[in-house]
């Protein structure tokens, strides 16, 4: 099967298409004939040696964790989904060899999903990973309704979902975010803010009392965090593990089924949107890999199937 994969650590330059053989399907699991894969922050910095610490690596890796696509068989005792399932998944494994970004990927049934019908391809690949992070975030703040939360990065792909799950919880959201930004925050439910020097003091003008919670997105922001967080107040970060010395939840993004099923229920019921700013041929990985780096603000970038 063609997949993009690398042999070594690096940057853009050792991303390339390869054939690779299709993945044996495990008892449990089910092999998925991808129609689009997301393309995320992390696939990048895995690519770049900069999570080796965190997981093992075994070479050629094939990129990729996010994908949406048709189920094309199905493993012994996998009685959850039969061929021609519309799935998607946020596919981590914790030894990293198999990715999305190929023709064919088997993942265990416990972290697949029914595509939710109102999603395209695209968009339901966009939104595993950001979309299960962002529910981790808000499960471990538990902002009661009525409460306040502060997102940091409220622009980037895991912020606006953020926003969009506290919106519908009945919370009140004030999120960071460029100027370019602050009219689709604020048709997703947020009160924009803009980031950067002042910001506890715009802030403050804001909720003069303190906000009840805050999640940064971003990184780098502890300190106006800790400035606006009213006493006895909650806070996590999936970029700075400085939070884990101020009382704060350092997070990771958790696979699963169930998780994926919580965010399909309220895309049905219109209360969850995806928004994708690009889409690239399956073979052009490395083109999405520098968008993605590039940083933007409008949606996910997402890898469609292989042409030519």
């Amino acid at each position: 099967m063609k997949a993009m994969t690398y042999a070594q650590y690096g940057g853009v330059e050792v991303l390339e298409q390869t054939q690779r053989p299709a993945p044996k399907l495990a008892p449990g699991s089910v092999l998925i004939r991808v129609k689009a894969a997301g393309v995320n922050p992390v696939d990048w910095k895995l690519m770049s040696g900069g999570l080796d610490g965190l997981m093992d690596v075994n070479f050629p890796v094939t990129a990729g964790w996010d994908v949406a696509g048709v189920v094309e068989a199905v493993g012994i005792d996998t009685p959850e989904f039969q061929v021609g399932d519309e799935v998607y998944s946020y596919g981590r494994r914790d030894t990293v060899q198999g990715g999305t970004f190929a023709e064919l990927v088997a993942l265990p049934a416990a972290v697949v999903a029914r595509k939710p019908a109102r999603l395209s391809w695209a968009e339901a690949a966009a939104l595993p990973l950001t979309g299960l992070t962002a529910l981790r975030t808000l499960d471990v703040l538990n902002v009661p309704a009525g409460r306040t939360l502060l997102i940091h990065n409220g622009s980037g792909s895991v912020g606006r979902t953020g926003i969009q799950l506290a919106v519908h919880a009945g919370v009140r959201v004030l999120a960071t975010a460029s100027p370019a930004n602050h009219d689709r925050l604020r048709e997703l439910g947020a009160e924009p803010l803009n980031y950067g020097e002042s910001l506890v003091e715009r802030v403050r003008a804001l909720a003069p009392d303190g906000v009840d919670a805050a999640a940064d997105f971003i990184g780098g922001v502890l300190q106006d965090t800790l400035a606006v967080l009213k006493a006895g107040g909650r806070h996590a970060s999936i970029a700075d593990p400085g939070v884990l010395d101020h009382g704060g939840h350092y997070l990771w993004v958790r696979p699963g089924a169930a998780e994926l099923e919580r965010l399909s229920a309220l895309v049905e019921a219109g209360s969850l949107s995806v928004d994708v700013a690009q889409t690239f041929p399956m073979q052009d990985a490395a083109r999405a890999f520098e968008a993605s780096m590039s940083g933007h603000g409008a949606g996910k970038i997402v890898l469609t199937g292989f042409t030519g």
